[in-house]
């Protein structure tokens, strides 16, 4: 009671027991881009028809809306299951997506060139023991390769003697690229 006789009321005290006189704490989003989220070493070799054909489609355009990826598809599917396997890819480590007026946008995560490279180790891996000159040994033997190819792949690999020191592979004494 005070001096006139009343009872005062306290203000309100934060209460873990109460809702109502906990401090409320808001939240806000920092960026609206997602960066990978998972490993950026998954088996390309273990993508599925799908995938790879929605892969092929964000690579060609750089950025793209999953509306878009499902407009550049051969075959009419819900846009549902073209989200699941953008969010897939993402989740695999091949996509990244950026939010622009509450629309995904996707963009590669990996080049072509990179998944592209461990698709073919995964090969040299299976059938030639890890050698990837064995390879493309292989590959010129049975003419996979053009001449114009193999031209332009011998001057990436003079380019690269002269920029990069060779690593050492176990197994291989003169060094692998």
């Amino acid at each position: 009671m005070n001096r006139a006789g009343k009872r005062s009321q306290a203000a309100p005290q934060p209460s873990r027991g109460n809702p109502a006189l906990t401090p409320k704490i808001l939240s806000a989003t920092l960026s609206n881009i997602m960066a990978r989220n998972t490993h950026a070493g998954h088996d390309p070799v273990e993508l599925g028809d799908l995938e790879r054909e929605i892969l092929l489609i964000v690579w060609r355009r750089g950025a793209i809306t999953a509306e878009q990826v499902r407009d550049e598809l051969d075959r009419p599917l819900k846009d549902s299951t073209v989200r699941t396997v953008l969010r897939r890819l993402e989740e695999k480590g091949y996509l990244a997506h950026s939010v622009e007026n509450r629309t995904f946008i996707y963009r590669p995560a990996e080049t072509q060139q990179r998944v592209a490279g461990r698709a073919a180790q995964r090969i040299a891996d299976w059938f030639c023991g890890g050698s990837m000159e064995a390879l493309l040994v292989g590959m010129v033997d049975s003419q996979v390769l053009d001449r114009a190819e193999l031209q332009r792949l011998a001057e990436r690999i003079a380019a690269a003697q002269k920029t990069e020191p060779q690593r050492s592979v176990p197994g291989n004494k003169e060094g692998r690229r």
